[in-house]
């Protein structure tokens, strides 16, 4: 039995304590906090009425004076709240002696905190969703097996693509929000890290557009921030070009950048984008998660090959409630590394880099949502 602090009663919240409960292969007591204790008592009626295993579903008020004396002993906090958070977060699992993984793409609080756990006994999973997250694990295997299958020890690029997008959509945007609108805006602004001929950069976001063809779906990919996680710090000797982007439906980019030229003098861009897209773009149900990664490079013979993985992940049913994809890809992913830092075999940070790929992907929680890759 371990005992889970569940930190935001939101979607992922809700849903990672679904897949821990359901796949996990030993039994979770949850608490599950948010600031809205509504929304903490609605998350354990939603989980409870998934099923799953019998340890406990317990609510509590995070604006409430000491809650967290009142978790008692705790063997992990999981971080669902909005990234600028999770320094505090991170220092609340040091507090308890706990182990804790977070979701959050934000790249300053990723460098606080690692700074903030050096040393620390437990084990620290950061960026653990699906970009950053599985999409980089993804990336990593692909790249092993690439060396391992043709001899050698280097490539030339690794891609590394996610879109998290509605099953239709409509112009002029041709998007429907189905994770949250402050992350979204906020991956369009910050700037984008890659490789290039072995170089280390920083780019700006929605600066690398090109039309691609996934499984038959025609998308657009471009940069956005958080997404590449430390691959290309750790891999930029080995790999001459590595990067992360966004898919999304052709034309959305372009309705992007134009709401872009109209940002008034002096404010603040993030704010402005993600007021004016909640004017127009919908929040949706019916989503489609897509996952693709790609190696390029030279065989041992100097033949040009290439290597590919893709997933398409569409909202699935557990129990007796449903989870929309970006919910169970988005769980998936943490639930994995709550699993390897609960194991007791890391210490400090862990990052996507250092995770055993063939034990990530073969794991319970991945396999359930992301079944077999293409």
């Amino acid at each position: 039995m371990f005992r889970v602090c569940i930190a935001g009663a939101g979607g992922i919240g809700r849903a990672v304590a679904v897949l821990l409960r359901t796949y996990g292969e030993v039994k979770f007591d949850i608490h599950i906090g948010d600031i809205n204790l509504d929304a903490s008592f609605d998350a354990k009626t939603w989980i409870e009425e998934a099923g799953g295993n019998e340890g406990f579903v317990r609510p509590f008020d995070m604006t409430k004076e000491g809650w967290q004396a009142k978790l008692g002993a705790i063997d992990l906090v999981l971080d669902c709240l909005p990234g600028k958070f999770a320094p505090k977060m991170a220092q609340l699992a040091l507090d308890l002696d706990s182990h804790y993984v977070n979701l959050t793409e934000y790249v300053a609080e990723t460098k606080q905190i690692m700074e903030m756990v050096k040393g620390a006994k437990r084990g620290f999973g950061l960026q653990s969703g699906v970009a950053p997250g599985f999409v980089n694990v993804l990336g990593k295997r692909l790249f092993e097996e690439f060396c391992a299958k043709h001899g050698v020890e280097k490539a030339n690029d690794l891609e590394m693509r996610v879109g998290a997008l509605s099953r239709n959509t409509v112009a002029p945007h041709y998007y429907g929000f189905t994770w949250s609108t402050i992350g979204v805006a906020t991956e369009y602004i910050k700037t984008a890290e890659v490789v290039r001929d072995h170089k280390f950069l920083e780019v700006p976001s929605l600066t690398g557009r090109r039309e691609v063809m996934v499984d038959g779906l025609l998308l657009e990919e471009d940069f956005t921030s958080g997404g590449a996680a430390d691959i290309p710090l750790v891999y930029q000797d080995r790999i001459a070009n590595i990067d992360y982007k966004t898919f999304r439906y052709p034309g959305h980019w372009a309705w992007v950048d134009e709401l872009l030229k109209t940002v008034p003098e002096g404010e603040d861009k993030i704010d402005f984008l993600e007021k004016e897209m909640l004017k127009t773009i919908p929040a949706v149900e019916e989503d489609l998660i897509i996952v693709y990664a790609a190696v390029e490079g030279l065989d041992k013979n100097g033949v040009l090959r290439r290597m590919e993985a893709s997933y398409n992940v569409e909202p699935i049913k557990i129990g007796g409630v449903s989870l929309r994809a970006i919910q169970s890809t988005t769980a998936a992913g943490m639930a994995e590394i709550a699993r390897l830092v609960l194991s007791g075999k890391y210490e400090g940070t862990l990052l996507q880099s250092q995770v055993d790929t063939t034990d990530y992907l073969n794991g319970p929680f991945v396999r359930a949502v992301y079944g077999q890759r293409r």
